[in-house]
């Protein structure tokens, strides 16, 4: 690898930071890789989760439902509840430790990147199910209303009328949720997923240079962050349009 930094013999902090970011920058770009592949698959795939939990809690149990529909329902929203209580209530940390040993514990072969991953889905899905019900509860109630009675079925009225809305409101959640979990994938190495805390800790292990390697990372989480919640932003814009629009009704009340 080509050397960016001519420093060979580093005196203060700074070269100190300069030095291990030169001559471990494979390991640092392994780490990063790692840290946005769990953020990423796991605010996708917990972002679904959080989607099919919020639509459940948001099911109304009506009178004239079968017993057995009601009973089933209740069930799933009581299990949904508690699930959703118990990952917003517990540190992420505290999560993974459990997760991850237990599932060993059961005999069961994982992997610490799969559990990783697990965890980051289980805890996403958590909190945006809350997300998913608050967004779907902004829509406008006349709306189920007047598809109902053009005799859409309330399946189809939530697909093709409110999820679509539901969703433009959400998506400024997931994308702080997604900064979120970009930045928790460090306390995913308690169960010794190599993400990019773990290789600052393992660099500065080297040297006993925790501080400076530390620095490193702390650089390149704020570069991440940065850029991805300027995309986002944009991306936000992009979705509201234009503000400089008029009306047709108003353009047709000038002529």
């Amino acid at each position: 690898m080509i050397s960016l930094f001519s420093i060979q013999d580093p005196g203060n902090s700074i070269e100190w930071m300069l030095y291990l970011a030169d001559k471990y920058a494979g390991m640092f770009w392994e780490g990063t890789k790692l840290t946005l592949f769990i953020a990423v698959l796991g605010t996708i795939l917990g972002f679904a989760l959080g989607y099919v939990i919020g639509i459940i809690q948001d099911a109304k149990i009506n009178k004239g439902d079968h017993i057995l529909k009601k009973a089933l329902l209740r069930l799933i929203k009581a299990i949904v509840t508690v699930y959703v209580e118990i990952f917003r209530d517990t540190p992420m940390i505290v999560q993974a430790m459990i997760i991850y040993f237990g599932i060993r514990e059961a005999n069961i072969e994982i992997d610490p990147v799969s559990a990783g991953v697990l965890v980051t889905v289980l805890n996403t899905g958590a909190y945006m199910a809350e997300t998913v019900r608050a967004g779907i509860g902004s829509i406008d109630l006349g709306q189920r209303e007047g598809a109902w009675a053009m005799g859409m079925s309330p399946m189809k009225t939530m697909i093709c009328v409110v999820l679509p809305q539901a969703f433009k409101n959400i998506i400024p959640e997931m994308a702080n949720t997604f900064l979120t979990n970009l930045k928790m994938t460090s306390v995913l190495n308690v169960i010794a997923v190599q993400e990019l805390f773990m290789a600052a800790k393992t660099v500065g292990g080297n040297y006993y240079k925790y501080f400076e390697s530390y620095l490193v990372i702390a650089v390149i989480y704020f570069v991440l962050c940065f850029a991805f919640n300027k995309i986002f932003n944009f991306m936000e814009k992009k979705m509201r349009g234009r503000s400089d629009y008029a009306l047709a009704v108003e353009y047709m009340d000038n002529q």
